[in-house]
């Protein structure tokens, strides 16, 4: 196809989209074309095509050509305002429309008293594809004038890709979150490696595969149905691995059963208070401290497109590397943030329309704003809340790289100790730069409870309200507030009464907390003198710095899958070595737990050959991966076996059913060491195999940790990754319960000691029943480890046997934890 035509939809005044006077139009956020200022009250196809979409007010359409443009047709300036008001739509979704047929009627005289602006852009969406090589502006055009020609890009490129053999699948995608940041840059890492172009529908929407940006745009949630097709050489396989990649290879946290809290309504809310959404709960009292960060200036013409182009590639890769480097040595949570950051730069839809806009004449600044920003309007309209929240990352990566386009240091916030922070809304990258030793809490204008600014808030434990609304920004500088962040209430003008009862309830939680942390590095033991150790499970040197600062006595599982995955081969003996050496320093000098490789059928690595499971719950996972592939197994021991010193480390087999699997480690293990048992050799308690069968482990094993949440999801048939049954898991099950106290008896019948790894350790109220039922070990969250250790020393471990006895008698996870309520009073 040489060139595409377009006609006026319209009669009116043609003009360029530089005369909207809305800067979404103006500056091409959503993409080129033309306006015209209308005089009739009929919109006409502008060409043969298919409708994608009609927006329920009718006051835009979109289409979608033959050819594969993409239109966007918006009648006024903020005339969503009118609620569909003055608008007739003539056609729907997927109707087939020609030239000049008529797709919606409105009422000109009421947009024009009572809207923005009567001036309707036509925008061509997709400039990744195509060119405007001729438009008609600043005249009068009749509807079915000459518009717009529109150019296709890279037509060879498309014309190859259409000639190979062709393929689709639709699948149910069980993400329980759908296909957010993660999801969409491993898809499009999986898709790059075939020779095919790999698309992804949903309702009839393509989108390329490869694009991070593109899969988010079609707001797949949870249980929706996609349909992948590729054509190509490789167009079956690519097929195939996307499709096993989304049904198998992907592990996410169940979605909540219940809704998310919602801001209470209006005749809730205390006199005077604002309500918002708690994204990370707790109560603080300080001054407010607004932050105020505007857009970074720049210019909108280059200095030619080679210079602009290696400007921007430089700031890109740059960025990139710096993100991964952080990625590398942060937190776990932080972690999954930077990484997905580093995926969306890579993003080659982000990048064809970044160039495109310097080949025209941009600034790459400009360009990557003019690209990107478009990406979070997108997001934001897409109507899933979760998936709007998203849109924040994009903002983030735009100031990220446009800052270091134009220059630009991010000056350092100074804030006053125990500020609250207000903002209308806080990217990522801001919230990692600020000193959160001197907030006390967070209150946003928008943003929601699962964006990522809200997990990196609940992450550290500062309270936080997101969706507080505009009454935030009515709220001056430092006025003193109290922010409940657990009931959901901003209060901006508290009474002396209120600001007495709050003080009283913060200090008193201060002092609870300061009391953990000034005995956090005393020996764990309870009211009678027991002794439990009380260790912290990591994943990083980080996580493992943060665990010696609170107290901990050591890790007691490192997840040593998070060096495995989202990499094309495994890591090295080397690579591997130095990473636990790292973790080893950071315990200076505390005992190391490493689990081996828990990967298979639920978390995959591409580099190992494990096929798509209907179950992979109950398949290729754990210890038989390493036993399948014994050069990884052996890797892995060799590594461990190189820390020094000698000893430190101790292994944890994952996933172990019975003996034989435990003897064929053991037998590795031994061959490496010339029989030497320097380095203890223990198991993860995972299977009701496993617990049943304990005192059969102990005989070969050192010792035991019980992994509490896979234990319960097998105990109760209940997939913990299926949101339909995921909130009905609980590991205080009496039936859980029963198998951790025959895995302590079954341990102490050889004199092995038995912990515990899994959540319910870091669960103060399941904690006096596993140490009643005879648990000596716990691992637990980093940040719990002061609150755990002070719980336990308040314990009597004879009321903790009798209390255990007693939760075992209950009849369901209800009971106990009533039960286990009564006894914490």
């Amino acid at each position: 196809m040489a060139s595409l035509s377009l006609y006026a939809p319209l009669e009116g005044w043609a003009c360029a989209l530089d005369d909207v006077p809305d800067a979404v139009f103006a500056e091409r956020m959503l993409g080129d074309g033309v306006a015209i200022d209308p005089t009739g009250d009929t919109l006409v196809a502008p060409c043969d095509a298919r409708v994608v979409t009609v927006q329920p007010t009718g006051h835009a359409i979109t289409l979608r050509t033959s050819e594969g443009a993409e239109l966007l047709i918006h009648i006024g300036l903020d005339t969503v305002g009118l609620k569909g008001q003055g608008f007739e739509t003539l056609v729907a979704a997927g109707d087939a429309v020609t030239r000049g047929q008529p797709l919606i009627r409105f009422d000109l005289d009421r947009i024009v008293r009572e809207a923005r602006a009567a001036v309707t852009p036509i925008v061509v969406t997709n400039g990744d594809r195509f060119t405007i090589a001729h438009r008609a502006t600043g005249a009068i055009v009749a509807s079915g004038d000459a518009l717009m020609t529109l150019t296709a890009l890279d037509a060879q490129t498309q014309q190859a890709a259409d000639d190979g053999p062709a393929t689709t699948r639709t699948i149910v995608v069980p993400l329980p979150h759908g296909i957010h940041a993660r999801p969409a840059a491993r898809i499009a890492e999986v898709a790059r490696g075939f020779d095919a172009v790999v698309t992804l529908a949903k309702d009839g929407e393509p989108v390329g595969a490869t694009s991070p940006i593109g899969l988010l745009s079609l707001i797949v949630a949870h249980n929706d149905r996609v349909t992948i097709a590729a054509t190509g050489a490789q167009a079956a396989a690519a097929v195939e691995a996307v499709a096993e990649l989304i049904l198998h290879g992907i592990k996410e946290d169940a979605a909540p059963v219940a809704p998310r809290p919602a801001p209470p309504a209006a005749g809730d809310v205390p006199e005077g208070a604002i309500a918002g959404v708690t994204a990370a709960p707790g109560l603080a009292i300080g001054a407010a401290f607004r932050l105020q960060v505007a857009d970074l200036a720049v210019a909108a013409s280059g200095n030619g497109v080679a210079a602009e182009e290696a400007a921007f590639e430089a700031a890109r890769t740059g960025l990139i590397a710096e993100l991964t480097e952080r990625a590398a040595t942060g937190p776990a949570g932080a972690r999954a943030i930077l990484e997905a950051h580093a995926a969306i730069l890579d993003d080659p839809k982000l990048i064809a329309n970044t160039l495109m806009a310097i080949t025209r004449g941009s600034s790459a600044a400009h360009a990557w704003r003019e690209a990107i920003r478009p990406q979070a309007d997108a997001l934001r309209a897409g109507g899933d809340p979760r998936l709007a929240e998203r849109a924040d990352d994009m903002l983030d990566l735009e100031r990220q790289l446009i800052a270091r386009l134009v220059g630009a240091e991010e000056e350092a916030v100074t804030l006053p100790a125990g500020a609250i922070l207000l903002a209308d809304d806080l990217l990522p990258s801001q919230f990692m730069a600020l000193d959160l030793d001197r907030v006390a809490g967070l209150a946003i204008e928008h943003g929601g409870p699962t964006s990522h600014v809200s997990i990196l808030a609940a992450a550290r434990g500062a309270p936080t309200l997101v969706a507080l609304g505009s009454a935030l920004r009515a709220v001056p500088d430092g006025t003193t507030l109290v922010l409940d962040a657990s009931t959901g209430w901003l209060h901006p003008a508290p009474s002396p009464e209120m600001l007495a009862d709050a003080q009283v309830r913060v200090t008193a939680a201060a002092t609870r907390r300061a009391d953990a942390l000034a005995r956090a590095g005393e020996d764990c033991r309870t009211a009678d003198g027991t002794r439990i150790e009380l260790f912290a499970n990591c994943g990083s040197p980080a996580d493992a710095e943060v665990a010696v600062r609170n107290g901990a006595e050591g890790c007691g599982l490192l997840r040593t899958e998070l060096l495995f995955l989202d990499r094309d081969t495994a890591p090295d003996v080397a690579e591997q070595t130095a990473d636990y050496q790292a973790v080893v320093d950071a315990l200076d000098g505390r005992p190391l737990i490493v689990r081996l490789l828990d990967i298979g059928g639920d978390k995959p690595a591409p580099y190992l050959p494990i096929a798509g499971e209907e179950n992979p719950a109950l398949g290729l996972r754990g210890v038989r991966v390493v036993l399948a592939h014994p050069h990884i197994l052996e890797d892995q021991l060799k590594a461990i076996l190189a820390v020094r010193p000698l000893g430190r480390c101790r292994v944890m087999v994952p996933m172990i059913a019975g003996v034989d699997e435990l003897l064929k480690v053991r037998a590795v293990l031994d061959r490496l060491t010339g029989g030497a048992r320097d380095v203890e050799l223990g198991v993860m308690v995972e299977t009701p195999a496993a617990a049943i069968g304990a005192d059969l482990l102990a005989a070969e094993a050192d010792f035991l940790s019980i992994g509490t949440n896979d234990l319960t999801q097998y105990t109760l048939a209940m997939d913990r990754g299926n949101a339909a049954v995921a909130g009905a898991l609980d590991g205080l099950h009496p039936a859980v319960l029963r198998l951790i106290g025959e895995t302590v008896r079954g341990g102490a019948l050889r004199h092995r000691w038995t912990g515990v790894c899994g959540s319910l350790a870091s669960d103060p109220l399941a904690v006096p029943i596993l140490l009643g039922l005879g648990v000596t070990e716990l691992s637990v969250a980093p940040a719990a480890v002061p609150e755990i250790k002070a719980l336990v020393r308040d314990l009597d471990l004879s009321a903790a046997r009798d209390h255990a006895r007693a939760a075992l008698a209950c009849p369901d996870a209800a009971a106990v934890r009533r039960l286990a309520r009564e006894f914490a009073r």
